[in-house]
């Protein structure tokens, strides 16, 4: 299981799963495609902070293999 907080493991045109920041109480999870990497650091405790396709914004939390 590819850890999340790690930048290197998120790439452009993958699969995610994320949490919003509007669901970061519930944990709810929205399904997309990496549009860009907004995290800077190599490392964030909470996820690496992604744009989807549908430019929706939040933290990555699942890799979706293909």
């Amino acid at each position: 299981n590819m850890d999340t907080r790690k930048r290197e493991n998120i790439q452009v045109g993958q699969t995610v799963d994320i949490v919003l920041k509007k669901d970061q109480r519930t944990g709810e999870l929205t399904r997309g495609i990496v549009k860009g990497i907004l995290t800077k650091s190599s490392f964030h405790t909470h996820g690496i902070k992604v744009i989807l396709e549908s430019n929706q914004v939040g933290r990555v939390k699942e890799i979706i293999e293909d």
